[in-house]
């Protein structure tokens, strides 16, 4: 979907997300799973309105610090593939 110059971190360096009262636990998984999919969700809805998708760069910093590489890569190939779980 995105290349690799597409996927690199934007400027400006977090050490960790801001925090999110969806997720209050010390368990990141879902947080990770869930901008993954905010992100791609945002990414279609500015590209059908014809905008820049800079307003999806939180979720995608948030996704890219807490998501482990290996699984970003899955899913991302997944997407291209088809048989991703998630509804984007």
């Amino acid at each position: 979907m995105l290349g690799v110059e597409a996927q690199k971190s934007p400027k400006g360096k977090w050490t960790m997300p801001p925090f999110d009262p969806r997720f209050p636990n010390q368990n990141q998984i879902h947080n990770c799973y869930q901008n993954f999919l905010d992100y791609h969700r945002c990414v279609k809805a500015m590209s059908r309105c014809g905008q820049s998708s800079q307003l999806c760069e939180y979720y995608f910093r948030v996704y890219r610090l807490l998501c482990p590489l290996s699984w970003v890569q899955r899913w991302n190939q997944q997407i291209q593939d088809g048989p991703f779980a998630g509804k984007i």
